[in-house]
């Protein structure tokens, strides 16, 4: 049996709370003193866990690195199971040819108004691609967009990073929710709670997004004369987010929330035209608009395909569990099962389960292979035809692309977790909380710095959720509400990230100057951590009929 203690230097808990603490320091040292890899930091930070949890903890040496294999398996399955078949889902529409016409798709709308067009391809399809893909795809790929349409590379980098924030949540089928319930202890019950709170803090920022893009591109006279437009946008948007998250499945969110998005932009830009087009474009010193395309109905409806496809079979496996679910694996962990006693004197649950076909990992591999046959029966002529060759050979294309960054999530959670079970975090956790109920405003905070440093926000609810749970415990508040706050932050924390201002500069042939790109983004990201911070501390007062 192994009893956590959280004052096991020198009887104090401060002590002992300073020395849990190294391993997140040596992470952080090795990431950005030495610029080490990811991969690197992450092993390093875990062999110090590791040795702390021995050294210090007094955690047998058998248990310890059970921990650490218990945390690695949750990182490979399903974390990085999902992230796989989610960017193998969208290069399937790349290798089919469909993407392209999805792109033509935007040109449809906006009459021209490269303003409008931004905000449905940063914000709109962006969070499509953060919803399926993540991981840089989003940034990487709207910015080519919408520098195709006429943006300087410097705003089109900005606007890229600004729309990248609201969907971060729910990025790669929300994994950064399903780690923060995970880590937190969570059941899957309380896991949508926490999604549904998220989509609360992040509900103001989401709404205003399409407005700082119009700001960026033109100024307070894009503001105005977009401000109906950029309205809709944000405004159904941060709606359906909330709705989705709350009451549907929080691993659509994106999805849902982006298509509807779209679909009110498109509606309402039938009846609505915008304002000073011809003077935007001649500001910009850009040709006048094209008003015609070759696509047609059929076109459209096939580059939209993939996600409706992914959209059903996802509602299907929500409504319907038990055709999904049917094979669980679930087993006591070895070494850890009622031998790791928590400080309430009561043995933690370290059960791995997995849910082999109803993950959001395979249900993609599914919906996927749905869309491959399709495409390969319904071309025009073989113009779009997709070999059944070619979804294979992407797949070992995305999982060998994915070798270092999956083997980071690995080693991360595998930290998260031996930091979790010998005490180590939740000695930190008590010892922060200590500073009482004002803790909750600065909560958001460790998820900003997470997500900034590691850039991502799964790795930031890795690295930070137990320690929101044991902070809310010794506080009193609804540990839900402090684990959607470090998801929260690690939203606003995306855009300032080193590899995200890396993917945007290389987008935009930037390269080597991520400084200036930083310096144009950091104080967006300072200004909507402010309304977070705010937000959750009302959410912990006098909002608190908001919390489940």
């Amino acid at each position: 049996m192994f009893e956590i203690n959280t004052s096991v230097v020198g009887d104090s808990l401060g002590l002992t709370a300073l020395v849990a603490i190294l391993p997140l320091v040596a992470f952080f040292i090795m990431l950005m003193g030495f610029k080490a890899r990811a991969h690197t930091s992450g092993a390093v930070a875990l062999a110090t866990s590791i040795i702390l949890a021995i050294v210090a903890f007094s955690m047998p040496v058998d248990m310890a690195l059970s921990s650490a294999v218990r945390g690695g398996l949750f990182g490979l399955l399903p974390i990085v199971w999902v992230i796989i078949t989610a960017i193998w889902f969208y290069e399937i529409t790349v290798a089919s040819g469909r993407f392209e016409d999805l792109r033509k798709t935007f040109d449809l709308l906006g009459d021209g108004d490269i303003r409008i067009q931004s905000m449905l391809i940063a914000f709109c399809f962006g969070g499509l691609l953060e919803a399926l893909a993540g991981f840089g795809a989003p940034v990487a790929i709207t910015a080519t967009m919408i520098m195709a349409l006429g943006v300087k590379p410097l705003r089109a980098a900005t606007v890229v990073l600004i729309a990248n924030t609201a969907p971060v949540a729910f990025g790669a089928v929300g994994i950064p929710v399903t780690t923060a319930g995970e880590v937190g202890g969570r059941t899957a019950e309380q896991t949508q709670d926490i999604a549904g709170l998220i989509a609360l803090q992040v509900l103001v920022i989401a709404a205003i997004v399409p407005f700082l893009i119009a700001f960026i591109l033109d100024g307070m006279r894009g503001v105005k004369e977009t401000a109906p437009a950029a309205a809709v946008i944000g405004i159904s948007f941060a709606a359906a987010q909330w709705l989705t998250a709350t009451f549907f499945a929080y691993q659509l969110t994106n999805v849902i929330a982006c298509i509807v998005s779209l679909g009110a932009a498109f509606i309402f830009l039938r009846v609505w035209k915008p304002r000073g087009v011809a003077q935007l474009r001649e500001r910009m010193e850009l040709p006048a608009a094209e008003t015609s395309t070759d696509l047609n109905g059929r076109r459209i409806w096939m580059a939209l395909l993939p996600y409706a496809v992914v959209t059903a079979v996802f509602a299907i496996a929500t409504a319907a569990p038990a055709i999904f679910g049917f094979w669980k694996l679930k087993f006591a962990w070895p070494l850890l099962d009622g031998t790791v006693i928590g400080t309430n004197g009561e043995a933690m649950d370290t059960s791995f389960s997995f849910n082999v076909f109803g993950n959001p990992g395979t249900l993609l591999l599914l919906s996927g292979i749905i869309v491959a046959i399709v495409y390969h029966f319904c071309n025009e002529n073989g113009r779009y035809k997709l070999s059944f060759a070619q979804p294979v050979q992407a797949f070992g294309e995305v999982a060998n692309r994915m070798k270092f960054s999956g083997l980071t999530i690995v080693l991360v959670l595998a930290l998260a977790y031996t930091m979790n079970y010998s005490g180590q975090t939740i000695a930190i956790g008590e010892f922060v909380s200590s500073a009482g109920s004002i803790f909750a405003l600065f909560a958001p905070v460790l998820g900003w710095i997470g997500t900034a440093v590691t850039g991502s926000d799964t790795s930031a609810n890795a690295l930070f959720g137990n320690l929101q749970v044991a902070a809310a415990d010794r506080i009193g508040v609804n540990p839900d509400l402090m684990l959607a706050a470090n998801t929260a932050g690690g939203v606003v924390g995306k855009m300032i990230s080193p590899q995200s201002l890396a993917i945007a500069a290389t987008a935009v042939s930037m390269e080597g100057k991520e400084s200036v790109i930083l310096k144009n983004v950091v104080g967006y990201s300072i200004a909507f951590l402010a309304v977070v911070c705010v937000i959750v501390f009302l959410m912990t007062n006098v909002l608190g009929f908001l919390v489940p």
